[in-house]
């Protein structure tokens, strides 16, 4: 066995190979991997990003000044619409409308004096025209007076969750200062811009799934709330507008998400894996494989010693070898790594799916899967 082994290395190290040996090693069989087309359902979807954004943000600000005498809520408080967040001090307010109070009840008695003289004709009409407008021109200033002192009690214009507070207990605020951050979280909103030529493919009321990069293998459920009825001219798409509604609120606004709309599903299409199709010059295509043809059987070689001749006759048999055969197809929708075939192909035909950009129209293959099964499979799809 071991002259049979240095014999080997010697043969190999040795530069006059004969030609039938370099033939063979250039026509090598190239190892690809196979995938049979078949019957599934797949469904189109249109996928892309967007930001998530509350539909109503509301920002609470203060309409008159005074210090803050008590806070009512904190970041992330549940608040409903008119409940009331902070006081201020209202001395200086109920001081101005209890003035103004009393200024009217006077200009109430002066009117009256000259509506009642006015009616004996004893004031004269110049007189009762001024004491009427006195009258409501003070009615005025005390419902101002009035509006003032409600300013003091900061309310929320709308529902939903604190998501800032920017005052503290004590603080001196002025006018039109920002005092709290309202956001409405129910419901959310995502908007796509969508390529213009998909426009008859998305509709209002169609449902939509989001997959949110910070909350990985969460799936949100929501609809298409309404369609921009106008394409933008400058990026040529136009606007999806997207709506989610958790319950759990575990959605916030300005998370970033995946947005898929599922528009159609074909539940009998032939479906081959994604990696299978070579898109070139525009046309998509694959790789089919079919049995090689049989080769002329080689002459009986000269026999060697006798550990030579055991070598080749316990050797294995050689693994059965394909030909690659390019096939043009039409392909339609896609989902995952899945992708329907609508022309082209037949069921159960195996294609390439690793080592394409190998091959060539009737390239030798050699599938690294080659069961038995596989291989009788391929053989009787040739029988006529």
């Amino acid at each position: 066995m071991l002259f049979s082994v240095l014999s080997l290395l010697v043969a190999c190290s040795g530069g006059g190979g004969s030609p039938k040996d370099t033939n063979a090693a250039a026509h090598a069989s190239i190892p690809v991997e196979v995938a049979a087309a078949k019957h599934q359902s797949v469904t189109a979807n249109y996928s892309g990003t967007a930001t998530l954004e509350a539909v109503g943000d509301a920002q609470v600000v203060a309409k008159t000044t005074g210090i803050v005498l008590k806070l009512m809520v904190e970041e992330g408080m549940h608040v409903q619409k008119g409940q009331v967040l902070a006081l201020l001090d209202d001395d200086v307010a109920r001081n101005k409308l209890a003035q103004a109070t009393a200024t009217l009840k006077k200009a109430e008695a002066a009117f009256d004096k000259a509506e009642k003289g006015f009616a004996l004709k004893i004031t004269p009409r110049n007189q009762y025209d001024s004491d009427k407008y006195d009258l409501e021109t003070q009615r005025a200033v005390v419902a101002g007076s009035q509006l003032d002192l409600s300013y003091t009690r900061i309310v929320a214009p709308i529902s939903g969750v604190i998501a800032k507070r920017s005052i503290k207990l004590g603080n001196l605020v002025q006018t039109n200062a920002t005092l709290f951050e309202i956001v409405d979280m129910d419901p959310l909103q995502a908007v796509l811009n969508v390529p213009e030529r998909d426009l008859d493919t998305l509709k209002a009321g169609q449902p939509v799934r989001m997959n949110v990069d910070a909350l990985r293998g969460k799936t949100f459920e929501g609809t298409i709330a309404r369609i921009a009825p106008v394409v933008d001219a400058a990026s040529g798409t136009f606007r999806a507008t997207c709506e989610f509604r958790d319950t759990t609120q575990t959605l916030k606004p300005g998370m970033f998400g995946r947005v898929e709309v599922a528009y159609d599903q074909r539940h009998d299409a032939l479906v081959v894996p994604r990696a299978a199709i070579v898109e070139e010059d525009g046309e998509s295509s694959v790789f089919t494989i079919e049995p090689a043809p049989a080769k002329p059987a080689a002459p009986n070689a000269a026999k060697g010693k006798p550990g030579e001749a055991v070598a080749a006759e316990t050797a294995k048999p050689a693994a059965p070898s394909f030909v690659a055969k390019r096939r043009f197809v039409k392909t339609g929708y896609a989902e995952g790594d899945r992708i329907e075939v609508r022309e082209g192909l037949q069921d159960g035909e195996r294609v390439i799916t690793i080592g394409r950009n190998a091959v060539r129209d009737g390239t030798e293959v050699q599938v690294i899967d080659s069961t038995p099964t596989a291989v009788a499979a391929v053989n009787t799809e040739k029988k006529p």
